[in-house]
């Protein structure tokens, strides 16, 4: 096939609406004041302030942050919060504030945010060394923090078939006593530490106990082991599961055994479920159907065929040629670079092609547990996957589609009632 032209390429590709899991709806109605004029931005913004409700941020550095970040500019972004990051590190490591050792673990857990939201912009350039020496700063931050709770998080490496599970553990108490617990990875760029600050202090206050995990293509995974993702999630849960049934059997109610993904992890945790008999019951936020066809709906028609003919080169010529216009929003730029990075692919093509295995309705009919899935009115990117998957499963789902501010993917900064209304499911 005859190669497309550069202006080509871009009238197909600025014609898509984004790669990227965290785009608003078509609409452009937006329930709350922006944060930034630049859509990707105003929602990486919106995370470190729903952090903020658990511990994971102050509310007025990130409102700082969002007036000194340049539109479009990831070097901009990444400057802005790796400053912030320092300054808050310096603040937890001063001596003087040690009088306050809450205070001090709150820094920490601030420094952690920071340095995560530093790193978010920039794996457009696999060699860039701030990809792993940010990513040690946060987590020597991060480890600080769970060191000092009431009942100390615990980093594990559980072994696997041909990798190994980063996980940590966080028991709801300090004395051997069998409660419920929850199991949770995050999805297609999101680190497990974020999930502290959204999903492990509702639950621990709760009665129950949380791990939250990584596997392949995972933040820590991807850096420490080189491997991107796998459409067999199994392979990570199942190792979870021995887990906590071996070695913290004095602590887990093995009839109360919840997997919650998040975001991407809704296709994760729903491939788990569906082959992994010893889970009790299943959350995803939200449902995802058919990761590819979430991808493809917003790419014109020719580009489409372009991608059907097979012709890898032609393709990835005219993507990247799209993506590096300046004219591209900050959505597109960023989804393909995190695709690319956390698939582990050069190729367009190859993503592509790899999503085609991430699909729920491939074994749907396998999920035999209960099922809650949450959705969002500005869903956007997986608009109508949730319903599908809830489709599918008839009676055995429960659907809760969030309004309002609330209607953000994964209802980001409004943790508070969509961890409330996970719990009323239970």
């Amino acid at each position: 096939m005859k190669l497309i032209s550069t202006s080509s390429a871009l009238e197909l590709f600025l014609a898509a609406i984004t790669f990227s899991a965290f785009a608003r709806s078509e609409s452009n109605d937006q329930p709350i004041l922006s944060l930034s004029q630049d859509e990707s931005f105003h929602f990486e913004l919106l995370v470190p302030l729903g952090e903020a409700i658990y511990g994971g941020a102050d509310v007025a550095p990130v409102l700082g942050a969002a007036e000194n970040i340049t539109v479009g500019n990831f070097s901009s972004f990444h400057e802005v919060f790796y400053t912030l990051a320092k300054a808050t590190k310096a603040q937890a490591e001063d001596p003087a504030n040690a009088y306050d050792p809450l205070n001090v673990r709150e820094t920490w857990f601030a420094t952690a945010t920071y340095f995560r939201r530093a790193d978010f912009y920039l794996h457009g350039d696999w060699d860039n060394p701030l990809i792993n020496s940010l990513w040690d700063e946060q987590l020597n931050a991060f480890d600080h923090a769970i060191s000092a709770l009431p009942n100390p998080g615990k980093r594990l490496q559980i072994p696997a078939d041909t990798f190994a599970v980063e996980a940590i553990w966080y028991p709801a108490t300090n004395e051997s006593s069998k409660r419920p617990t929850l199991i949770m990875c995050n999805g297609y760029d999101g680190a497990q530490e974020d999930l502290f600050h959204t999903l492990v202090v509702p639950a621990l206050a709760r009665g129950w106990n949380a791990l939250t995990f990584e596997g392949p293509g995972h933040p820590t995974v991807r850096r420490r082991q080189n491997l991107g993702f796998i459409p067999d999630w199994e392979r990570v849960v199942t190792p979870v599961v021995d887990y906590l049934l071996a070695q913290q059997a004095d602590n887990v109610d093995a009839d109360r055994l919840a997997l919650f993904g998040y975001s991407f992890g809704g296709y994760l945790a729903a491939r788990a479920a569906a082959f992994e008999p010893r889970l009790s019951a299943v959350l995803l936020d939200g449902g995802i159907w058919d990761t590819y066809q979430a991808y493809i709906q917003y790419l014109p028609a020719t580009a489409i065929a372009l991608l059907d003919s097979g012709d890898k080169l032609a393709f990835d010529k005219a993507l990247f040629a799209a993506v590096q216009a300046p004219e591209t929003s900050s959505q597109v730029r960023w989804g393909l670079d995190q695709g690319l990075w956390s698939f582990k692919t050069h190729s367009p093509y190859d993503f592509f092609q790899m999503t085609k295995a991430y699909a729920v309705k491939d074994f749907v009919h396998d999920i035999a547990i209960p099922v809650w899935i949450a959705d969002g009115v500005y869903e956007g990117f997986f608009q109508g996957q949730s319903a599908q998957v809830k489709d599918a499963l008839g009676p055995n789902a429960t659907l809760h589609v969030f309004t309002g501010p609330a209607g953000y993917h994964c209802q980001s900064s409004n943790e508070i009632r969509a961890s409330i209304d996970a719990a009323y499911w239970n």
